[in-house]
């Protein structure tokens, strides 16, 4: 995970949304353990709460669980980020693509270009 955080928004909202990209590129995969709060405070040098309140957050929407006594694992599926995503995000980046005037042509052939400069 990166080290840095920005200003636009609170690094648990950071630290929550490392994680679900952990868990969308198969970092971590299901069953799989997060790391530990202590560790990951100690890691990035935070506050054990702020790690505490993003892992919360990723237990609010059910992708993780919390094993008393075990720690926090990853929830099978993704159908909650999904469905969160399609219901909260979507609307506005598909406003956004309005308002500029993108094609879903122009959309896809960007879409292509960005994949193969990662790659």
């Amino acid at each position: 995970m990166n080290r840095e955080w920005n200003d636009r928004q609170p690094i648990y909202r950071q630290l929550r949304d490392r994680v679900v990209a952990m868990i969308l590129d198969g970092a971590l995969n299901e069953g799989d353990p997060l790391p530990s709060v202590r560790n990951v405070a100690a890691d990035y040098r935070i506050n054990p709460l702020t790690v505490l309140k993003a892992y919360q957050e990723l237990v609010d929407g059910q992708l993780v669980e919390t094993r008393r006594g075990l720690g926090m694992f990853v929830n099978a599926g993704l159908k909650g980020e999904r469905a969160k995503f399609l219901a909260e995000e979507w609307p506005r980046v598909a406003a956004t693509l309005e308002r500029l005037g993108i094609t879903p042509d122009e959309l896809t052939r960007a879409a292509a270009a960005s994949q193969r400069k990662e790659r």
